[in-house]
C-alpha cells in the first residue's frame, strides 16, 4: 500500500509560513515524506522562516499581495481568510493533507480527492479562548458577531475533510466536543536538536529555560514574573509580539535572547536545569525536544503536557499559570533535582520519534486513501 502513495498526486496545505514553531516542524517532516508535494499556505514570510522550505514549491493566497503592514497584522485581514483558503485550486490532486491550527482544514476539494486533516488545534480564539478574548470591554457588538460567524465557519470547515488526525488525546477530546467528529491520535514528530543528545551527568546546570513563541496565550509573562521574584537565572528563547514587553519587564537574572537556531537552542539546553512550560498547549514539541536532551520539564498541568510529563520522574507540574504557582513548582523541583535520571527522561521523549510519526501517518494514509 505504501507504494500507492508514490503513484498519486499529493498536496500539503498549511495555515501560515510566517514563523517556525511546532506546527511547522510537523509540516517539515510531512514535506520530507512527500518531497514532490507543493505547499499551499495563506501567507509566506521567507525572512522569518530562516531558510526553512527554501527548496519547496509554495503557493500563497491573494493575501500575499496585500501591503506588508497588513500582512503582519493578521487581525486586520482575518475577515478575508475563510475565502482565501477556500479558493485554492486543488483539483489536480488525488490526496490533500492539511496541517491545520485554524484555517487550512477549510479547503474545498473535488469529490474524488481524499482530504485528510492533521489538526494541531480547533480554532483556539473562537472556542477555548472565546470568553477571555471577548471579555475585553473594547470588543464591540460587531466584533462579537464576527467571532460567532467564525465559530460557525470553523464548525462547517471541520466537516470538509474526509478524515481527521489529532496531535494529542487532549486535541482529540476538543475535536469531539467542538466538531462532533471522531479523530485518530498521531503524536507529532520530535527530533533531537543535535545528533549527540546525551548530556554529561556531571555537567553543571546553570539556569532554567523556556522556548516558545512570545505570544500572550503562551503565558511567558508569568514565568518572567516568577523568576523576577525567585532571582534565579532564566533564559527565554523565542520571538513574537510580546518580545519587547518581556525585555522591559525582565529582571537582571532573566535573559530574553530572541529567535535562535536549533544548534544554539541545543547549546542552551545542554546547561539547563529544567525547561519551564506554562502554556495550555495541544501538545508542545519544544518541551519534548528538551526531554530528548535529558532536561526535566516543569509544566502547567493542562493540555498535552500531561501526556508526556511524569511527576517526579520526567518533571513537575503547577496547577495554574500564575507567578505564585510557578514559583512553588520551581522550589519543589529544586528539592527533588538530584533524583531525576537523565536516562528516564530521554526514554520517555523517544516515544515521540520522527520515525514513529512517519510510520503511523503512512499507515493511516494507506488505510484511508482508497476509501
Amino acid at each position: 500500500m505504501e507504494k500507492d502513495l508514490k503513484k498519486i498526486k499529493i498536496a500539503l496545505v498549511h495555515d501560515f509560513l510566517v514563523s517556525f514553531g511546532g506546527a511547522e516542524r510537523v509540516l517539515e517532516v510531512m514535506s520530507e515524506m512527500f518531497p514532490e508535494a507543493p505547499i499551499y499556505t495563506l501567507l509566506h514570510d521567507r525572512e522569518k522562516m530562516h531558510g526553512k522550505f527554501e527548496n519547496k514549491v509554495i503557493y500563497t493566497s491573494f493575501l500575499q499581495k496585500f501591503p506588508n503592514f497588513l500582512r503582519k497584522r493578521y487581525r486586520w485581514i482575518i475577515s478575508f481568510m475563510p475565502t482565501a483558503i477556500e479558493i485554492f485550486d486543488l483539483r489536480e490532486f488525488d490526496l490533500v493533507i492539511s496541517s491545520s491550527g485554524a484555517w487550512s482544514k477549510g479547503i474545498v476539494t473535488k469529490l474524488s480527492t481524499t482530504h485528510i486533516a492533521y489538526l494541531h488545534s480547533p480554532m483556539r480564539f473562537v472556542w477555548d479562548c472565546n470568553n477571555s478574548y471577548l471579555s475585553n470591554k473594547k470588543r464591540n457588538f460587531f466584533v462579537r458577531m464576527f467571532v460567532s460567524y467564525l465559530r460557525i465557519w470553523d464548525k462547517q470547515a471541520a466537516e470538509r475533510p474526509d478524515h481527521l488526525i489529532a496531535n494529542s488525546c487532549y486535541t482529540q477530546k476538543r475535536v469531539a466536543k467542538y466538531y462532533r467528529r471522531n479523530s485518530q491520535v498521531i503524536y507529532p514528530p520530535v527530533e533531537a536538536l543535535a545528533k549527540n543528545i546525551q548530556r554529561s551527568e556531571n555537567k553543571k546546570r546553570k539556569y532554567f529555560i523556556t522556548v516558545s513563541r512570545l505570544s500572550e496565550y503562551k503565558n511567558i509573562k508569568k514565568v518572567v514574573e516568577a523568576f523576577n521574584e525567585l532571582k534565579l537565572p532564566l533564559i527565554v528563547v523565542g520571538a513574537g509580539k510580546q518580545e519587547k514587553y518581556l525585555r522591559n519587564m525582565a529582571g537582571d537574572n532573566v535573559r530574553i535572547v530572541g529567535w535562535q537556531s536549533d544548534e544554539k537552542i541545543k547549546d542552551y539546553l545542554n546547561e539547563a536545569r529544567a525547561f519551564v512550560f506554562p502554556a495550555v498547549d495541544d501538545f508542545g514539541i519544544a518541551p519534548v525536544e528538551a526531554m530528548l536532551q535529558g532536561v526535566p520539564v516543569i509544566a502547567l498541568r493542562a493540555g498535552g503536557s500531561v501526556e508526556y510529563v511524569e511527576e517526579g520522574k520526567t518533571g513537575e507540574f503547577f496547577e495554574e499559570a500564575s507567578s505564585k504557582d510557578i514559583q512553588k513548582a520551581i522550589k519543589k523541583f529544586i528539592t527533588q533535582e538530584k533524583n531525576y535520571k537523565q536516562g528516564d527522561i530521554i526514554k520517555q521523549a523517544k516515544r515521540f520519534s520522527k520515525e514513529r510519526f512517519q510510520r503511523e501517518l503512512t499507515d493511516f494514509l494507506c488505510g484511508h486513501i482508497n476509501e
